[in-house]
């Protein structure tokens, strides 16, 4: 690994937090309050995108030229990120890793979450540890675009190969990539990309 990286970044769900399940339970109560039944999950496709995507975009996926789609919209801003919480757990060895990392690199969050991502750095103990949290909130074009990792290498004031990009998924590689952000992938297999399967394997990548 390039021993003149400077900063970590990692995306959120997949990598910080394993929240799947929390995911599910958000989008079926979207379901359930339309009518129609569960996701599906065997469906990888829907899965992949509901875990990786913006809201906005799973929205669009699921309900695009639906007659109900702003009303279930509307109902989706009403569940609330703390009832959803039960249902997701830190990434083992996350905290541990980021603990070694701190103050010897910067640390910053670049997610598709938009509100949650603040009461999840307060909920989980993770207040202080990162030095930018880049959300969808807060771009015009979320992952894969490269506009939210951009806007991480700016606030932190480096260059794009003095960055390291952690990812679970193709969105984040994509999006990476396009802002020319070394990538690892996490608990995937991605084509062309290292892969660690703990957290602390990352700490042997950066020397």
């Amino acid at each position: 690994m390039n021993t003149t990286i400077k900063a970590v970044i990692y995306d959120c769900d997949g990598v910080i937090l394993d929240s799947l399940e929390s995911n599910y339970i958000f989008y079926n109560r979207v379901m359930d309050f339309l009518g129609r039944p569960e996701l599906d999950r065997s469906d990888l496709e829907a899965r992949r995108v509901l875990h990786t995507y913006s809201f906005n975009d799973v929205m669009e996926y699921f309900f695009a030229g639906d007659s109900r789609r702003d009303e279930a919209l509307a109902f989706a801003k009403t569940i609330h990120y703390r009832d959803l919480m039960p249902f997701m757990k830190m990434e083992e060895g996350f905290v541990e890793t980021i603990d070694i990392l701190k103050g010897r690199y910067s640390l910053a969050v670049c997610t598709n979450r938009a509100v949650s991502m603040e009461m999840i750095i307060e909920d989980f103990g993770l207040t202080g540890y990162f030095d930018c949290v880049m959300t969808a909130g807060k771009v015009v074009n979320p992952k894969p675009h490269p506009e939210p990792v951009l806007k991480v290498l700016e606030h932190l004031g480096i260059q794009p190969g003095e960055a390291l990009f952690v990812g679970d998924s193709a969105v984040d590689m994509q999006a990476a990539r396009a802002a020319g952000v070394p990538f690892v992938a996490y608990k995937s297999n991605l084509p062309e990309a290292p892969s660690i399967g703990h957290h602390r394997e990352i700490l042997g990548m950066l020397g």
